[in-house]
């Protein structure tokens, strides 16, 4: 049994425990090696930014806080394009016995070319991770299916099919149920289905999944340490099944090792399957059991990844789960920024975080949790922004201007 503490306030449910355990060897810096290389090879490859808000570290009275701007990553407005690529050409390596450095260029050579081609992928996602395959798919003339749950923007599969899709369907079905519906098309068809998520017998892909996404910890914790901090005291992760958060805490917790930070991980309060599989205290994965009701479409996942809820487990230390408010004040609070700051366009996915931070600081309801996590004025904390304006008319409801 895995003992907690429980605290409910200021609108916001949250959970801690004493984190110990190890960082599994798939987010081991050797085992990640491969999808830093690879996504050097590509042309649009570029670091995203890491934002320094010092306006707003003052407001909240600690040392510093920074935000990844993930909305800069390929051109697609989120970050889950790292993971997509990377997966997909594992899975075509891998078909086609080519090994596994492999670089773009090589995948494009002509004596490929036609047997490349000839596969056909297939997925399931609430819009940013669906948006990264089928870019990725494109990029390689080869056809994408992609299939979103009910309730899904209809601006979301159209961004999709924007970028090259061959398919962008809502379904009548929640997320979870349309992540089975994409894996029996993949089986009865003979697609290839790239899946964000893992469950038993499905796991190398989302492990390659999880392994591209560690290429913006990589890039942070570099560029935190040429802003001249030696690590973040407190790295705030976003969840929906939880294959980012786990991924980029593993790097992380790998990379500072005893001097690691503190991990927190939000989730929307209707859907928080990793809250509560932590509040069940037996170790194991459980589903959400609330409606999907939120306007964080990217986390509104009911069934934990399989793969990397033992790392959520074992080394997160705080579990909060969030009503939408908290989101829409983070985007409001990153898109029309303190005095000084820059603006960050960040989505209901991207801005939990910073709404969640802010709260913590500011509310008195609060200061027992920020007490214990030890939110002060020597703390650097380490934001993810995930995804910019991707519901453009949301947004602009939410913040009040347009995202750019």
């Amino acid at each position: 049994m895995i003992t907690m503490k429980q605290y409910h306030a200021g609108g916001i449910a949250a959970l801690s425990h004493t984190p110990g355990g190890q960082v599994p060897d798939f987010l081991k810096a050797q085992a990640t090696e491969g999808a830093w290389n690879f996504h050097h090879t590509l042309a649009e490859y570029t670091p995203t930014p890491l934002v320094s808000l010092a306006g707003l570290a003052q407001e909240l009275g600690v040392r510093a806080v920074f935000v990844k701007d993930e909305s800069h990553r390929f051109g697609l407005n989120a970050f889950k394009g790292l993971g997509g690529i990377y997966a997909l050409t594992r899975t075509i390596g891998r078909e086609l016995g080519l090994g596994e450095d492999l670089t773009f260029d090589q995948l494009s050579a002509p004596e490929l070319r036609e047997k490349v081609q000839s596969m056909v992928f297939v997925t399931t996602t609430d819009g940013n991770h669906g948006r990264g395959v089928a870019w990725a798919a494109h990029k390689l003339g080869c056809q994408a299916h992609v299939y979103l749950p009910a309730g899904s923007a209809p601006a979301r599969a159209q961004a999709i099919l924007d970028v090259g899709a061959a398919e962008a369907t809502i379904l009548d079905l929640g997320y979870d149920d349309a992540v089975r519906y994409a894996a029996r098309m993949a089986r009865e068809k003979g697609w290839y289905l790239i899946q964000d998520t893992s469950w038993p017998g499905y796991e190398d892909v989302p492990a390659w999944i999880v392994q591209g996404y560690t290429t913006l910890a990589r890039e942070a914790a570099d560029q935190l340490a040429q802003a001249g901090f030696a690590r973040p005291t407190h790295v705030f992760l976003q969840a929906g099944v939880g294959a980012m958060a786990g991924g980029v805490l593993g790097c992380l917790a790998d990379r500072y090792g005893a001097d690691r930070p503190l991990f927190a991980v939000a989730e929307p309060e209707d859907m928080a399957c990793i809250y509560a599989s932590a509040q069940a205290g037996d170790g194991q994965p459980h589903p959400a059991a609330g409606r999907g009701q939120t306007i964080m479409a990217g986390l509104n996942c009911g069934e934990p990844c399989t793969l990397t809820w033992p790392v959520l487990r074992d080394l997160a230390g705080w579990y909060f789960a969030c009503p939408d408010a908290v989101a829409e004040e983070g985007m409001r609070l990153l898109g029309r920024p303190a005095a000084g700051d820059p603006a960050v366009v960040s989505g209901e996915s991207g801005g939990v975080t910073a709404g969640l931070l802010r709260r913590l600081c500011t509310r008195e309801d609060l200061a027992p949790i920020r007490r214990e996590m030890g939110l002060d004025e020597t703390s650097v904390v380490l934001l993810l922004s995930t995804e910019g304006d991707t519901d453009p008319g949301h947004y602009r409801q939410v913040v009040g201007r347009t995202g750019r």
